[in-house]
């Protein structure tokens, strides 16, 4: 089943400079509104110290574009991407929406975003879903949990282990927990050590995830 197979990395994929994997943490990368890439902080800060060493003026590390000078430069770029159908982009401004208080804003521009492919996107939407921002829908909740979770969103698939035990189907729910901590997601560790602790993960099982968290971290 295609649901339960191990994703190679998270929807963050790779840094696009240095070609590392991302981490899960939004705070150790940086988006870059100009082409909608994510730079991780090690190659954003080294573009940076190149940049004031050479008296350079400040452009993107990856498109070379000039660095927004301002906010709204800067949501002037996000919208040059949004007006392509960048879904990254779209998705972007679905969360600007949603801090915001426009909910159906939101949805609107999440469900663009997702019908594109954006994994985020179809994670935000599950919880537009579930928070009741939208109208509550469970089935269409776990249909945009499973999506983002294929697409190797390990909050997704954390989410989704946490309802199938709601639902009492531990089997699964200690299935999904492992993939997301291969993944580096901090929280599903000590869900999987509690449903260790009960008998419902086996030794070998509960240290082989420990050993791929660690490597997908480190």
């Amino acid at each position: 089943e295609i649901l339960f197979m191990q994703p190679e990395s998270t929807n963050r994929g790779d840094c696009p400079i240095c070609c590392l994997p991302m981490p899960i943490g939004a705070e150790y990368s940086t988006l870059m509104a100009c082409c909608s890439k994510i730079i991780c902080k090690g190659c954003d800060h080294a573009n940076q110290i190149r940049e004031v060493e050479g008296n350079l003026q400040r452009k993107c590390p990856f498109c070379r574009h000039r660095v927004p000078a301002s906010q709204q430069e800067s949501k002037m770029d996000l919208m040059k991407r949004v007006e392509v159908n960048d879904p990254f982009a779209i998705g972007q401004m679905g969360i600007m929406r949603f801090y915001e208080g426009n909910y159906e804003g939101a949805f609107k521009y999440y469900t663009k975003a997702a019908e594109l492919g954006d994994v985020a996107s179809q994670y935000h939407l599950s919880c537009l879903y579930r928070e009741g921002k939208v109208k509550m829908d469970e089935k269409k909740e776990f249909y945009q949990l499973e999506e983002a979770a294929i697409g190797g969103h390990p909050t997704a698939r954390h989410n989704l282990g946490c309802r199938e035990a709601e639902n009492g189907n531990y089997e699964r729910a200690t299935r999904h927990l492992i993939i997301a901590v291969n993944l580096g997601h901090e929280p599903s560790i000590e869900m999987l050590k509690a449903n260790y602790t009960k008998g419902n993960v086996s030794k070998a099982d509960f240290a082989a995830a420990l050993r791929a968290h660690q490597a997908a971290i480190d």
